[in-house]
C-alpha cells in the first residue's frame, strides 16, 4: 500500500511534533508545507526533509497532489482552511479545538459532508497510554456500575511561556485543554445529558478564564462527572501534564493517580500497576506523555483513510465542541445546559 500524501499547514509550536507523530505512525509521506511565515517554513522544511515550501496555501493545493491536509494553525483560521480542502477534495486533519464556536463546527462538518472528503479532529488526549488502559480496566466491570468520577487536571505549570499568545485569548482554559479533558470525559462515560461549569481567572496578567469546573451527567447509566481544570494551582500531586481520574462503581473504585499508577479497589482487595507511555527521542520531555498520544492518534487518521473508521471525526467531535461551548454558556448564565443529540437549551 503506497503512502499517503499531505500538506502541513503551519508550521509553529507543535508542527514539528505533529510531523514527528506522522512518521512514527507510519503510511504517509509529507510532501509540502506551508506557512504564512515563509522563514519558518524552511527551516522545518530542512529539518524534516520536506520538498516544497509554500506562503500561499491556494498555490500549495494547485501544485500539490495530496491524499490530505493537515492544519495545525491557530483556531481562527481553522474554518477557511477546511473549506479550501475540501474545495479541492482533499481530506482534512484538523488541530483542536475544531472552530471558534458551535455553528462554525457544524459548518466545517457539513462542507467536508457534502464534497465527499473525511474530516478527522486531531484529539489526542484520549490516546494517552494510561487513559486507554483505565478504560479497559473500567470495561472489565470490575468495579460495577460506576456512579460517580472526577477527572483532574491542575498545575502551576508556565504555559505561556512557549506559547505566549494562550494570554491573549478571550477564552482560555476551557478551549485550550477543556476540548482534551471534555473529550476523555466523553471517550470513558459516553456523551453528556447535562452540564454546568463555572470559571475562574487567577492570573493577572491574562485575558480569559485559568480555571474551570464542569459538572456532567453523562452515558446510558447517567454518572456524575466532574472536570476540575487549572493552571493556577500548586499542588503536591502535580505532574504537568497528567490527568487523574477518580471513578466510583458500586463495587470498588479505580483510579488513575501520579506517575501513570492505576488502582483498583474492590472487596478482594487492591491491584496496583503502572502504565508509562511510550518514549520518542524527538519528544519535548515537558511534555512527552502527551506527544506520545499523537502517534496512535495519527496511526487511526491513516487506517480511517485506507477504509476503516476513526474515532476523533469531525461529527464525532462536534459533541465536545458542545460541551466547550457549552461550558461558556452556562458559566456566563450560571445555569444548567440540558443536552440533546444535535442541540443544548438552559434552564
Amino acid at each position: 500500500m503506497r503512502n499517503l500524501r499531505f500538506a502541513m499547514f503551519g508550521c509553529g509550536f507543535w508542527a514539528r511534533y505533529q510531523l514527528a507523530g506522522w512518521l512514527e505512525a507510519g503510511g504517509v509521506e509529507c510532501v509540502a508545507l506551508y506557512n504564512r511565515t515563509r522563514a519558518k517554513a524552511e527551516q522545518l522544511a530542512k529539518q524534516f526533509g520536506i520538498p516544497a515550501i509554500y506562503d500561499n496555501p491556494i498555490a500549495l493545493l494547485q501544485h500539490e497532489q495530496l491524499d490530505f491536509i493537515d492544519i495545525c494553525t491557530s483556531v481562527e483560521t481553522h474554518a477557511s482552511f477546511t473549506r479550501l480542502g475540501a474545495a479541492n477534495h482533499v481530506a482534512v486533519v484538523c488541530q483542536k479545538p475544531m472552530a471558534t464556536n458551535l455553528a462554525e463546527a457544524e459548518e466545517m462538518v457539513a462542507i467536508c459532508g457534502q464534497a465527499g472528503v473525511a474530516l478527522l479532529i486531531n484529539e489526542n488526549w484520549r490516546w494517552q497510554h494510561p487513559i486507554r488502559q483505565l478504560k479497559q480496566q473500567l470495561q472489565s466491570g470490575r468495579i460495577g456500575t460506576p456512579f460517580r468520577a472526577r477527572i483532574h487536571y491542575c498545575s502551576s505549570f508556565p504555559v505561556f511561556d512557549n506559547q505566549p499568545f494562550l494570554k491573549e485569548l478571550d477564552q482560555f482554559i476551557l478551549t485550550d485543554i477543556g476540548s482534551h479533558i471534555l473529550d476523555t470525559a466523553r471517550f470513558l462515560f459516553g456523551d453528556a445529558h447535562s452540564l454546568y461549569c463555572q470559571t475562574t481567572r487567577v492570573h493577572a496578567d491574562i485575558r480569559g478564564e485559568d480555571v474551570a469546573t464542569v459538572i456532567m451527567s453523562m452515558g446510558q447509566r447517567p454518572i456524575t462527572v466532574v472536570a476540575e481544570m487549572s493552571y493556577a494551582s500548586k499542588t503536591e500531586i502535580e505532574r504537568f501534564p497528567e490527568t487523574y481520574v477518580y471513578i466510583e462503581g458500586d463495587q470498588g473504585f479505580l483510579e488513575l493517580g501520579p506517575d501513570f499508577v492505576i488502582r483498583e479497589t474492590t472487596g478482594q482487595g487492591t491491584w496496583i500497576q503502572r502504565f508509562p507511555p511510550p518514549r520518542y527521542s524527538w519528544a519535548d520531555p515537558a511534555y512527552d506523555l502527551v506527544h506520545s498520544s499523537i502517534v496512535p492518534c495519527q496511526a487511526s487518521f491513516v487506517r480511517h483513510l485506507n477504509g476503516d473508521q476513526a474515532e476523533t471525526t469531525g461529527e464525532d467531535n462536534l459533541n465536545t465542541i458542545r460541551l466547550v461551548f457549552g461550558a461558556y454558556q452556562s458559566a456566563a448564565e450560571k445555569q444548567v445546559l440540558f443536552f440533546r443529540p444535535s442541540s443544548m437549551q438552559s434552564i
